[in-house]
Formats: C-alpha cells, sequence, structure tokens
C-alpha cells in the first residue's frame, strides 16, 4: 500500500519538476546566474544551453539510476533481492516505497534548485530572499530520508538476524 502512494509521489514531482523547469527556462535570459555579490550582480554565470543540458542530465541520471533497483525487487530481476525481500514480506513495501519517495524528494529538491537559479536570474520577477526557506528545505529533506533508510535497513538486519525471512 505504501509503494501505491510513494509512486503516486514520484510521478507527482516529475509534473512538478516539469512545470517549473519549463516556466523557469523559458522565463530565463541568455545567460542564469547561479552566484551573486553582496549587491545582487551577478558574479557566476552559465549559459541557457548549457543551464537545460545540466538540469536535464542531473534528472535523468536521479531517476533512471536510482528507479533501478526498484524495478529489481518489483520485477525480481536479482535473486539475491527477491530472496531478501520476498513477495509478502512488509519489508518489501516499505523499502519499495522508500526508493520511489526517496527519488520523489530528489525531484523535489531538483525543482527547488531549478526554482532558486530562476529567482537569482530573474530579480526584477522574484526576489531570492523571499524563498530561501525552500532552499534550506532541501538538506533537511535529503537527510530525514536517509535517517529513514538506515532504520529500514536495522529493522530487516534485525528480521534477518532473527531468521524470520
Amino acid at each position: 500500500m505504501y509503494t501505491r502512494f510513494a509512486k503516486f509521489f514520484y510521478f507527482l514531482s516529475i509534473g512538478l519538476f516539469l512545470f517549473v523547469f519549463l516556466y523557469a527556462y523559458a522565463s530565463m535570459p541568455d545567460f542564469a546566474t547561479y552566484e551573486q555579490n553582496s549587491k545582487g550582480l551577478p558574479v557566476k554565470q552559465l549559459s541557457k544551453e548549457s543551464f537545460f543540458y545540466f538540469t536535464v542530465i542531473l534528472f535523468f541520471v536521479f531517476n533512471v539510476l536510482l528507479v533501478i533497483p526498484g524495478k529489481m525487487i518489483e520485477m525480481k530481476g536479482s535473486n539475491a533481492l527477491h530472496r531478501l525481500f520476498p513477495v509478502g514480506d512488509s519489508f518489501r513495501d516499505r523499502i519499495l516505497a522508500w526508493i520511489y519517495s526517496f527519488i520523489g524528494v530528489l525531484n523535489l529538491c531538483v525543482s527547488i534548485m531549478v526554482f532558486y537559479i530562476h529567482s537569482l536570474t530573474n530579480q526584477n520577477e522574484i526576489r531570492n530572499t523571499e524563498y530561501n526557506v525552500f532552499f534550506y528545505l532541501v538538506p533537511i529533506l535529503l537527510a530525514a530520508w536517509v535517517i529513514g533508510l538506515f532504520l529500514l535497513l536495522v529493522g530487516k538486519m534485525k528480521q534477518v538476524k532473527t531468521g524470520t525471512v
């Protein structure tokens, strides 16, 4: 059941990323600013095309590389993973939910970073100080999901140790 919610969140995060990315790219001038000085003037910039390719490659790599373990567990692609997470095991559903929700969190983090770069680039539209909270949300979300993974792995190790796999 958790897996369905996590997959829904994952697909929702893909839609959010596409919306934010296409909006930011469409309203971007020839260069994207990713660092400013204290006066708000651009210090480091990236061309619009480089920003597009870098962001798309980052998004694609996150999604493809991290979906593979989840699909291997679901499709029984590996005997070792199938023995560790057999069908009907409570940890199978939890680890699949964690994998898909983690990819969703990464997509959300990339969306936040794209929106932050958009706010830096278009100072006349959006002030970046209004959205600093979202930028600080990225490490908090990632830390929470990594702690969740460790808790899942500790529970699975206890299950394997007692022999109830």
